[in-house]
């Protein structure tokens, strides 16, 4: 198996390469993260790395990381939520979609959704990255009404995981989703990758809830979920000036 890899990942950096790009400086597990989404074949791994790499450079500035002031308009909904670690040890991830509104400014809205994902990735980070963090999310339905609905808002943000922020994702929880929210969650699984479609668990039942707090860990699930901890909404929690930045390159350009 290792032999395979390696002989992949040999195979993946010279397809980068023909696509006038480079690997240089980013570590293995980074690299594994591409060729796993794209069930190891070198050149489409290739192909969606260079992707990201452009989307990135046309996304964040050469600082590596969004600040709140590019989008202060949506965190001021506090919406977004960063919690944990859970009890397998990533963080956690955790959006109100009854206090989100479809946004007037697309560009805003996806700026936030990187500077969401970057955040939470970032806090999971011990010292230096390395590449394959992953994190937990999850997805509260409850009391939405038919304002709060923005299928194309929750497409961007799954999309944005599949081809930006691959293999990054263990596991994303839905709760409390109302009747009348089933067709708009059918109409986002279409453009689900499969992948992406089995990190997903709907939680309806008691034994689904009861499953829930034991992955989640009740020292990381807030305490309206039937946990131990706080709320923080994202914008007070503080990392390093260097974390987010650190997403890029593994900090080794």
């Amino acid at each position: 198996m290792e032999e395979s890899q390696e002989l992949a990942l040999t195979q993946f950096r010279k397809s980068v390469e023909k696509l006038s790009s480079s690997s240089e400086g980013y570590e293995k597990p980074t690299l594994m993260r591409f060729l796993v989404a794209r069930s190891m074949n070198p050149d489409k791994a290739a192909k969606m790395f260079v992707d990201w790499q452009k989307w990135r450079v046309s996304m964040v500035s050469p600082s590596g990381f969004i600040p709140d002031s590019e989008v202060k308009d949506e965190l001021e909904f506090r919406k977004a939520f960063l919690q944990g670690p859970t009890k397998s040890g990533h963080p956690l991830l955790l959006c109100k979609v009854s206090t989100h509104f479809p946004a007037k400014d697309q560009l805003v809205f996806k700026k936030f959704v990187v500077h969401y994902l970057d955040k939470v990735i970032a806090s999971g980070i011990k010292g230096k990255e390395v590449g394959d963090e992953k994190l937990v999310a999850i997805i509260d339905l409850a009391n939405i009404t038919y304002q709060n609905l923005d299928a194309r808002g929750m497409i961007t943000g799954f999309q944005f995981l599949q081809s930006y922020y691959p293999e990054r994702l263990a596991k994303c929880y839905m709760l409390h989703m109302p009747g009348f929210f089933v067709t708009v969650w059918r109409f986002v699984c279409r453009f689900l990758e499969k992948a992406t479609q089995e990190k997903i668990v709907i939680v309806t039942d008691g034994e689904e809830q009861r499953k829930f707090e034991e992955e989640i860990g009740l020292d990381a699930l807030p305490e309206e979920y039937g946990g131990r901890a706080k709320l923080t909404v994202l914008q007070d929690v503080f990392l390093p000036r260097s974390a987010p930045g650190m997403l890029t390159t593994n900090n080794n350009v």
